[in-house]
């Protein structure tokens, strides 16, 4: 099972990718469908085999976790809309390279695109009052994926569709793109002892994430959420076998309010700092 979790994952997002465009159905409700699908499928994985039984979520996790989850979802649904919307004015019709060729090519781009964001999030003092919210939590699970500020979503979402559909790539590569993303997001993110050898070089996976969300700045590189290359060639890639955190959380816990502390974790962004 640990072995076969994640080419389940990959393999049933190919086949999401290839049958949704043939059957002519709707990319924006299928992706909604394929997000539930992927997030139920990793939180059996969770029981199943888990990481650390300790950063399961407990009931009152569970509940702010979900404020969360719905706020970032909406955001989220408003931010695909407005740049799906874009996508189908700017991408063109008929794409300039076969799909085989095109969608490895927006994959990287896109995954690029995603580094940049996530890394300038991590050092950028502003943006990193938005992001910082996901580093509060001190557990690594499928459920506080979702624990974001919603202009963190709104932002780390439009730049990557809107340059895949600035460069050119058409609205079939951008879709199945998004479906990679949302699978790795979550997978990344998931509280299971799965170990992917030497695809831990090319995709991002469990593995690495924790390591990003250590609070020991030192390890806590891989900024890339769906690709680990970038994080080779611009060596922020400090995962090697066997290594782990000892703690996941923020650097310095009392510079974010808590998890539910929603309405405080929201507006801190815009407040002045202290001193």
């Amino acid at each position: 099972m640990r072995r076969a979790a994640y080419p389940a994952l990959l393999l049933l997002t190919v086949v999401t990718a290839v049958v949704v465009p043939f059957l002519g159905l709707d990319p924006g409700l299928a992706t909604f469908g394929f997000q539930f699908t992927v997030i139920a499928y990793l939180l059996v994985m969770e029981r199943l085999i888990p990481y650390d039984r300790a950063w399961h979520p407990d009931r009152r996790e569970w509940g702010w976790y979900g404020v969360y989850f719905l706020l970032t979802t909406l955001g989220a649904v408003v931010a695909q809309q407005l740049v799906a919307a874009l996508v189908a004015v700017l991408s063109p019709e008929r794409p300039a390279l076969p799909l085989a060729v095109e969608i490895p090519l927006a994959l990287l781009a896109g995954s690029l695109a995603s580094y940049l964001v996530h890394r300038w999030s991590h050092t950028n003092p502003w943006l990193w009052r938005l992001h910082g919210i996901h580093h509060v939590p001190e557990k690594v699970n499928v459920a506080n994926n979702g624990v974001n500020h919603v202009m963190d979503v709104l932002l780390a979402q439009s730049v990557v569709q809107l340059s895949l559909s600035l460069i050119g790539f058409s609205q079939r590569a951008v879709f199945a793109v998004g479906l990679f993303v949302i699978t790795q997001g979550y997978f990344t993110h998931a509280n299971i002892d799965v170990r992917i050898s030497w695809l831990n070089y090319v995709f991002a996976s469990p593995e690495q994430h924790r390591l990003h969300h250590s609070t020991d700045l030192a390890e806590a590189g891989h900024f890339g959420s769906d690709l680990s290359v970038w994080d080779r060639c611009f060596g922020s890639y400090t995962w090697s076998p066997g290594r782990e955190p000892r703690a996941v959380g923020l650097h310095d816990p009392a510079s974010f309010p808590t998890t539910e502390a929603v309405l405080a974790s929201h507006l801190q962004a815009w407040r002045r700092p202290a001193g």
